[in-house]
């Protein structure tokens, strides 16, 4: 009788795990506790737009290779082509700090100092996060 009780619990997590599975080629990610978000607005010298873009897209592409960054995001605004959105997702805000003590972030910063006409930056923590698979 134990056996075969042991043997439906068995069948039934090895049911629900592969239910649990991440479908199509999805990842699944374990998160302990709320993200930590950024949400920073920038608006750019016109005449810096195009620099300030391709430092910007190089940065971005760099971090998500970094410890702790799940996720940055860039915008460009329909109505203001010089108002530039970007969102970041971080494990907390330990690695986002890790993150600004970077080399490239100094640079970055060194580059982009004089492109930037005004900056909002908003911090946020994830309540949910939803994605869509491949």
């Amino acid at each position: 009788m134990l056996k075969s009780v042991a043997m439906n619990s068995l069948a039934i997590a090895l049911g629900v795990a592969v239910w649990l599975l991440p479908i199509r080629g999805e990842q699944a990610t374990a998160q302990s506790g709320p993200l930590h978000i950024l949400v920073v607005e920038y608006d750019i010298v016109p005449a810096e737009i195009d620099k300030y873009l391709t430092a910007i897209k190089k940065l971005g592409a760099a971090a998500v290779q970094e410890p702790g960054c799940r996720q940055l995001s860039i915008a460009v605004s329909q109505k203001d082509p010089n108002h530039v959105l970007l969102f970041e997702a971080w494990d907390n805000a330990a690695a986002f700090d890790a993150f600004l003590a970077t080399d490239l972030f100094k640079k970055y910063q060194a580059t982009v100092g004089n492109m930037i006409a005004k900056r909002d930056i908003r911090t946020y923590s994830s309540v949910a996060m939803n994605f869509k698979g491949n």
